[in-house]
């Protein structure tokens, strides 16, 4: 479609109008991102521009599903407690957070040259937020240059992204011959180094990539917990000093002694080497002690919690509050036989605020108390209308990770990337199959699965695939395009940056292999036009479609960190448009140098 033409068709003007008042919204709305996109498609299908089956198309498509199935796969590996072991060994403990941004970066950029971006980003995303967690790092200054990162690595190879492949497709059906595994690499290395240099200084501007940290930390939480873990024999933490096991400046949570034996040590330094059957006081809020539940070789330091039914790894954490009526108060925890008298295990006690001194089944129980409860999920259900607490809830994230079977969600891991990199069956068909073992094999539970699904991502990138439908309709991306490489003249550097911008438009409005697929004849007709070599005008299509850092749908690992991140839509116009336009100069000065015009 022309441009003068467009203003004669309505559908093509009012789809533009709805794509302005979107990104408007997504911009500048506070409303939930996910359904401003629904929104636009739902007002596509009121006026007849897309039919039922095109405006939910996307529900179905594979690139949608795949990352459902993806979630389910780094949940289980997370909740293993694999990943967080292989990953606090291999990132270490950062001294600054331009280191943490940089070992957060590099390994996943290598890693995404030669598999899929969108696992590496779903396995990333969970294990860099516990161990920021951790380590005290704000986790929105670690995801989005980790993305960009995986992105950027992705051009390395022919194998790095979908779209490089998508294109080689297209350059077969043109020539008979498809580009080489590493052809795209005399480009795509040196924008990984541009890039990360940019992604390293830019990340620490505070206003370039916003710390997205809630207002309230755990230390703000005013209930402390005093809790006492154990050092199990054949720990992998013996013989590990404080700080190299990672119990030392846990966010919200202090070290106060270690009992070894009898001996109370009440300075403990971070030289200290652990061993067997230490007992390690802590103090601290509920989040901390979560967190402190998950390191493996430690246990809670009581009798108590083995008489329970059943493997740890099955059970939850809850809150509790004693109420006046309860018929313990006033008895201590073991005389009380709170154990058998609610299957449930004390774990830990908060009383406004201070520290009690003595064994947890020594405490006299009153009203008002805290306690903190290691039982069965059911024990909610059970007590939630009893009269003895004032208020039961469960401490969410606090199952402990089942270690035992680690081994098989690492297994299923390595056989997915495998099946997919080497093609032996689709991507969609990999995360699919992966999920379905570790569900089987009881890695993680089926509503751990349920839970760990990003719902709001999955919908704005279905709802995308409509609005992107709508553009390709009705012929707006199309005029668009035309437009834009006319305005250009018959400068071929000029040519080659349209091409690229107009790629790079599209590639933040749809879908990166749409945009690649739609541009990709337009550049290579231009190039014959001017009598030169498409093939810089391949790779500005290629890069550009792979590239869109500017908006949550540019990408769909963008979409992966949105969430987690806790980023709004104005965190990727700017953090990422600057960089839009870096990769972008890049491309078109180099592309022509390595494949003469």
């Amino acid at each position: 479609m022309s441009p003068e033409s467009l203003f004669g068709n309505w559908q093509a003007l009012f789809t533009s109008a709805v794509v302005f008042v979107t990104l408007s919204m997504l911009l500048f709305s506070q409303r939930a991102p996910d359904m401003a996109m629904i929104g636009s498609v739902v007002a596509l299908l009121a006026v007849g521009i897309l039919t039922p089956e095109e405006a939910f198309k996307g529900m179905a498509n594979e690139g949608m599903l795949t990352v459902a199935a993806l979630f389910v796969v780094a949940a289980a590996v997370e909740r293993t407690g694999a990943l967080a072991t292989v990953v606090d060994r291999a990132l270490g403990r950062p001294k600054s957070l331009a280191s943490a941004q940089f070992r957060t970066m590099l390994a996943p950029a290598v890693v995404s040259a030669f598999m899929n971006n969108t696992p590496v980003v779903a396995l990333m995303v969970p294990a860099i937020r516990d161990w920021a967690k951790k380590h005290r790092l704000s986790v929105s200054k670690l995801l989005m240059p980790m993305n960009a990162a995986v992105i950027l690595g992705g051009l390395c190879t022919l194998i790095g992204t979908s779209t490089n492949v998508v294109i080689s497709g297209l350059v077969a059906a043109k020539t008979g011959h498809t580009l080489g595994m590493f052809e795209i690499s005399w480009l795509g290395l040196p924008l990984l180094v541009v890039g990360l240099s940019y992604l390293i200084l830019a990340s620490k501007s505070n206003w370039l990539l916003k710390d997205r940290r809630p207002a309230m930390s755990q230390s703000d939480d005013p209930r402390q917990y005093s809790l006492e873990m154990l050092v199990e024999s054949g720990s992998p933490l013996l013989g590990r000093t404080i700080e190299e096991a990672g119990l030392r400046g846990l966010e919200g949570l202090f070290l106060m002694e270690i009992d070894r034996g009898g001996h109370v040590m009440a300075a403990v330094a971070p030289t200290e080497r652990l061993e067997n059957g230490d007992r390690l006081v802590f103090v601290g809020a509920v989040d901390s002690v979560v967190e402190l539940q998950k390191i493996r070789g430690l246990r809670p330091a009581t009798d108590q919690v083995f008489q329970l039914d059943g493997p740890r790894s099955e059970r939850v954490l809850l809150e509790a509050v004693v109420s006046n009526t309860c018929p313990l108060v006033g008895n201590t925890i073991r005389d009380g036989r709170f154990r058998s008298t609610y299957d449930a295990v004390v774990i830990a006690v908060a009383r406004n605020g201070e520290r009690l001194q003595m064994k947890i089944g020594d405490i006299v129980l009153e009203p008002g108390d805290t306690l903190l409860l290691e039982a069965s999920p059911n024990f909610l259900e059970r007590q939630r209308s009893n009269r003895d607490f004032y208020l039961v809830s469960e401490v969410q994230g606090s199952t402990p990770p089942r270690h035992d079977q680690a081994w098989i969600a690492c297994t299923v891991l390595l056989a997915m990337v495998l099946a997919a990199s080497l093609e032996l069956v689709p991507m969609v068909a990999a995360a699919f199959g992966a999920a379905a073992v570790v569900l089987v094999t009881g890695c993680i539970s089926s509503n751990e699965a349920r839970r760990s699904i990003e719902w709001e991502s999955l919908l704005l990138i279905a709802a995308s695939f409509g609005l992107a439908k709508a553009m390709d309709k009705t012929g707006l991306d199309e005029a668009i395009a035309h437009s834009t490489i006319a305005a250009a003249g018959n400068h071929p550097h000029l040519v080659l940056a349209a091409i690229y911008f107009v790629t790079m438009l599209f590639t933040e409005l749809m879908s990166n292999n749409a945009a690649a697929v739609l541009v990709f004849p337009i550049a290579w007709q231009t190039a014959a036009d001017m009598g030169l070599n498409p093939m810089p005008f391949v790779m500005a299509v290629t890069v550009a479609a792979s590239c869109g850092f500017a908006t949550p749908m540019g990408y769909q690992t963008n979409l992966m960190i949105y969430g987690p991140g806790g980023y709004k839509f104005s965190d990727y116009v700017r953090f990422g448009g600057l960089l839009n336009l870096i990769v972008m100069a890049v491309t078109v000065a180099l592309a022509p140098l390595i494949w003469r015009f």
